[in-house]
This record gives structure tokens, C-alpha cells and sequence, in this order.
């Protein structure tokens, strides 16, 4: 971040190592966000991230830091067995009152889809 000198000039500002080690502290809070910690320092939130990864790469053993760096990705196969049973669920059930004359629709839950889409139509 740059600040401005008397003589109109720009300069880069310099942190000190207790104001770093503050700042990563915070970073490192469970529930705490880097941006909101950047905010409340008037940092710049990749400078601030930027730090923080130097801290852990320095603070972990290399054994600990490779088993932490992500995999890389790669495809998983999954069997798939049998389908929940759907006609446990209860059916839909739509009742339409006007005047004195009432309409029941009940509809089975297994097609659910269907009664939104048919619902939407009637709807209109």
C-alpha cells in the first residue's frame, strides 16, 4: 500500500514483523476471513494472504507441508445400488375450494415434477 510524503510523493509502507505476526494471527482465528481481517489492518487482502501462506509454509515441516497440499484430482467410481423406495412418501394432495364446490387432487410424490409443472400451467 502506498502512502503520500509531505512533498506530494509516493512511498511504499513498511510493516513491521510484530504488526505481520498480528495481522496472520488474526487471519488464523477459526470463522475469520482474510478480507475482513485486510479491512480492520487497511491492508490489501492478496498482500495479507500472500503472508499468511509464507507463514505456513515456514511454520510446517516439509513431511507436514506435503501432506497437506492438495491431490491431484482424479475420477472415483461409485456403485450404486438399489433406489430408495419413493411410495413410502405420502401423495401430493391439492385442494381447490370455489363457492361451495371443492376439488381434491391428489398426486402421486414419485412424479412430483409433473404436478409443479402441471400447477404452474393451471396456475396461469
Amino acid at each position: 500500500m502506498k502512502e503520500i510524503n509531505q512533498d506530494g510523493r509516493t512511498r511504499r509502507r513498511r510493516h513491521s514483523a510484530e504488526f505481520k505476526a498480528e495481522a496472520i494471527k488474526a487471519c488464523l482465528q477459526p470463522g475469520v476471513s482474510t478480507a475482513s481481517v485486510a479491512l480492520q489492518y487497511r491492508l490489501n487482502a492478496n498482500m495479507l494472504r500472500a503472508w499468511v501462506t509464507a507463514y505456513e509454509g515456514r511454520s510446517m515441516p516439509k513431511p507436514a507441508r506435503e501432506l497437506t497440499s492438495m491431490p491431484a484430482a482424479e475420477f472415483i467410481p461409485l456403485r450404486i445400488t438399489s433406489q430408495p423406495e419413493v411410495a413410502a412418501l405420502p401423495d401430493i394432495v391439492i385442494e381447490i375450494r370455489r363457492d361451495a364446490s371443492t376439488i381434491t387432487i391428489r398426486w402421486p410424490h414419485a412424479a412430483a415434477t409433473d404436478c409443479a409443472g402441471w400447477l404452474n400451467g393451471w396456475l396461469r
